[in-house]
């Protein structure tokens, strides 16, 4: 019989925030996100807990050209801002599906979502919730990446989920190298010594410092997440 325990009892999954758009130019797909919803939902059933962080390029892709010339700290506040909006966006589709879920932002909006603290975001994990982390890190000049590490490794999770449009990370780009091979498993010396961006560098060391593999998926993949989560071979395995 065959062993259906998840291999992992606490993740963090990082979204970016183009993820939402679906096929639209910009903003929040609401099929789209209904769609990862499900995919989420199918791990939170398993009795799996969820840290959540999302991007927010796909609403301040719409902002970028009256950012051009901005003061980069100022920039990168509306970015965080975004990241709340597609939060709250992901926590009203996560409550059409009936699964129970907090916001914590970084930034202090106390009149939409609470603030960040650890040890409640650890309680409410263990209460069965899922915790989506919104505005970053609250610090301008780090990526949602970093704020997906830091809140990782913050939380006890046993591994940093990327979901991404291609399902793992290659040797090339494969949409312009058709001779692309993809990774199954490669380790955080062999991804830097081959010059492959998983993620930022101040986000991929901290994971590598912390010994928090990463895997590197496609959410558009039906099943996909369920599949990492089980220990089946599934994008990308980046180890310590």
């Amino acid at each position: 019989m065959t062993d259906r325990t998840p291999k992992f009892k606490r993740i963090l999954l990082k979204l970016s925030g183009e993820a939402l758009m679906g096929g639209d130019a910009y903003g929040i797909n609401r099929q789209t996100i209904g769609e990862i919803v499900q995919e989420i939902k199918a791990v939170a059933d398993l009795g799996v807990q969820i840290g959540v962080v999302i991007g927010g390029g796909n609403i301040f892709r719409g902002v970028a050209p009256a950012a051009t010339g901005m003061d980069r700290a100022q920039a990168d506040y509306m970015g965080m801002l975004a990241t709340v909006m597609n939060s709250l966006a992901m926590q009203d589709a996560m409550r059409v599906a009936g699964i129970p879920c907090r916001v914590q932002s970084a930034l202090s909006i106390e009149q939409v979502v609470e603030p960040y603290i650890r040890g409640k975001a650890i309680r409410y994990l263990e209460q069965g919730r899922i915790v989506i982390f919104a505005a970053g890190t609250g610090n301008p000049f780090f990526t949602t990446d970093t704020a997906a590490a830091l809140r990782g490794a913050e939380i006890g999770a046993e591994i940093v989920l990327k979901a991404t449009k291609v399902d793992g990370i290659y040797t090339a780009d494969p949409k312009k190298d058709a001779s692309a091979t993809r990774y199954d498993r490669i380790s955080f010396d062999e991804a830097i010594s081959r010059g492959l961006g998983v993620m930022d560098a101040t986000a991929f060391a901290l994971c590598r410092d912390q010994k928090l593999p990463i895997n590197v998926f496609s959410i558009f993949k039906a099943g996909a997440l369920k599949r990492v989560v089980m220990g089946e071979n599934e994008g990308t395995l980046v180890y310590c």
